[in-house]
């Protein structure tokens, strides 16, 4: 599906608004940007929404909300990602259609299993290492939960939380079928730059699993 996910978070990225990252993570390679305003209003989530979903289709690639149903819908985004406690995957998938993508986080077997019975197209898995981006009560899972939930189901996982050029081949090597990402590109001097060179990292390590 895809191999590098580039979430945004406008307290990392030096300055940059969320569609000028979003330009610079295309560019160096990333397969999708997931748009992530935790702290914004509709407003704004909205406009930069609107920006990067011509930027994604001006270099052919995919985008997907956080969370924001309704900005998906309003962007026309190629999707939307929903944590456990955001609104049901069965009624995000009657407002969004058959054909959005839709991706569930899952911090165990059971909420993975859950997800992709009820139609996932994807699972976010994680997290996998200690991360300061995300406060959440699943911090620092390891390389394990990642294999633990590829073994169990049978579409896309999608790893998160705390990787960065000295672990993202080891979590490849796990099982993901990609990464998501967040200070490793986002709060880098060179967004496209590291970018490319954690997808560099995943294509080589991809053809000796």
């Amino acid at each position: 599906m895809f191999e590098l996910c580039v979430i945004t978070d406008r307290t990392l990225s030096n300055g940059l608004s969320e569609a000028e990252v979003a330009r610079l993570a295309y560019a160096g390679g990333a397969d999708i940007v997931q748009l992530r305003m935790k702290n914004s209003d509709g407003k704004e989530m909205l406009e930069q929404a609107i920006k990067i979903k011509a930027i994604a289709d001006e270099y052919a690639k995919f985008f997907i909300v956080n969370d924001r149903v309704d900005i998906a819908l309003l962007s026309d985004a190629d999707g939307v990602h929903l944590g456990q406690s955001d609104i049901p995957i069965e009624y995000a998938r009657e407002l969004l259609g058959d054909d959005k993508i839709i991706g569930i986080s899952a911090h165990n077997v059971k909420e993975a299993k859950e997800a992709e019975s009820k139609g996932a197209d994807y699972i976010g898995v994680g997290s996998v290492f200690t991360t300061s981006t995300k406060k959440d009560a699943h911090q620092g899972q390891g390389l394990d939960i990642v294999f633990k939930i590829k073994q169990a189901v049978d579409i896309p996982i999608i790893a998160i939380g705390g990787i960065n050029r000295g672990n993202i081949q080891d979590v490849i090597r796990a099982g993901a079928d990609g990464v998501a990402v967040i200070s490793a590109v986002v709060a880098q001097k060179d967004v496209s730059a590291a970018a490319h060179e954690l997808r560099d990292m995943i294509l080589k390590v991809r053809p000796n699993i």
